[in-house]
């Protein structure tokens, strides 16, 4: 018989969480933001990753990492499906393994294919499940797998269409919590000038990139500033040079760069938009063409429905309208301002404790 005293030992132990995400940014810094509540609420986490992702270099110094081999299950069989299937099977029957021995309370992910092993071993088990989607429009494994877990937590109000059997709740997506405070920005930008922010990300960046040089002259010309981030594939990085162009591959202060700019001209991850929204950014958008099943378009929408963003498809943007578009809004602040202050409507800036609150409920209501 166990006493009232060892009784309330064991109340007082860390519950162990799995966190299950890999990839990209859009899918760890999520993660990687809730986690740091919860850990001060006295939970243990550990983190199911992949070995080659970019969980390797951001997760290991603050949390156990283990990882699972799994790669993404395509929407058409071929003759890679057997293959992938047996590593689905492997990497569910590991992370079973470890659930079952660690004695983890749950799982926690935010999508993408390492969500597919978390979910149906902690189903397997009986474990309480909650997924984190990101998108407006979602993912394959979130739409396959939503009606196996305990709660999908949403980004967007608009993905529970997609989503008629599962249980869903809005919580916006967290941002790291850098974002939620003033930051001070360590580049020789005049507080008055006007800032133009371009960030195409890595993948995919240089057709925009090239846009964005044809039309920077037009618009250095009016007195702006412009910072590009070109990403690291741009052999033509080099290629423009101006006082008031800054390029570099990538910004680590990204908070004090979205909180100075007064436009932004971006890709539409869910990630990015949440950052825009919590630093107030209006923004001219430029989904990438070729992310899966488009779901940046649906969630370049929800911001260009909001008055927040134009939104136009790379495909469809000529340079004459991309230096256009911006020399109007350069020749008419108004429009920046309203922009902006629609943007921060679409802001969640709780939403890491929105989301954390969901888990301890969640947890505590499981025995």
């Amino acid at each position: 018989m166990v006493s009232n005293s060892q009784q309330d030992e064991v109340d007082r132990q860390p519950r162990r969480l799995l966190i299950a995400a890999s990839g990209t940014g859009g899918h760890l810094f999520p993660a990687l933001a809730v986690a740091e509540v919860l850990e001060a609420d006295l939970f243990q986490l550990e983190w199911l990753g992949v070995s080659h992702r970019l969980e390797t270099q951001l997760v290991p110094e603050k949390y156990p990492l283990h990882t699972v081999s799994i790669e993404g299950l395509q929407s058409r069989l071929g003759l890679q499906t057997p293959i992938l299937l047996g590593k689905l099977a492997v990497a569910v029957w590991q992370t079973r393994q470890l659930l079952k021995q660690g004695h983890f309370c749950g799982v926690l992910t935010t999508g993408g294919y390492i969500a597919a092993p978390a979910i149906l071993a902690a189903w397997s088990l009986g474990l309480p499940r909650v997924i984190h989607e990101a998108n407006a429009i979602p993912g394959k494994v979130t739409r396959w797998l939503s009606s196996l877990c305990s709660w999908v937590a949403l980004g967007f109000a608009d993905a529970t269409l997609y989503l008629p059997k599962a249980r869903t709740i809005v919580v916006g997506t967290p941002v790291r919590p850098v974002f939620l405070n003033p930051c001070s920005l360590d580049l020789p930008i005049p507080t008055d000038a006007v800032l133009i922010v371009v960030a195409g990300g890595s993948q995919g960046a240089v057709a925009l990139n090239r846009l964005v040089r044809t039309c920077a002259p037009a618009w250095l010309e009016t007195g702006a500033w412009i910072v590009h981030l070109t990403g690291n594939q741009d052999s033509e990085a080099e290629s423009f040079a101006h006082p008031h162009y800054l390029s570099m591959p990538f910004y680590e202060n990204m908070a004090g760069l979205w909180q100075r700019a007064d436009l932004a001209i971006s890709r539409a991850g869910a990630g990015t938009l949440s950052e825009l929204a919590i630093a107030a950014t209006p923004a001219l958008l430029i989904p990438y063409p070729y992310a899966a099943e488009d779901h940046q378009a649906f969630n370049a929408a929800v911001f260009a429905k909001a008055g927040a963003a134009t939104v136009y498809r790379q495909d469809d943007l000529t340079a004459a309208q991309l230096e256009q578009t911006v020399l109007h809004w350069l020749q008419n602040p108004l429009i920046l301002k309203e922009m902006a202050a629609k943007a921060l409507g679409l802001a969640v800036p709780d939403s890491t404790e929105r989301f954390a609150q969901l888990m301890r409920e969640e947890m505590e209501a499981t025995p």
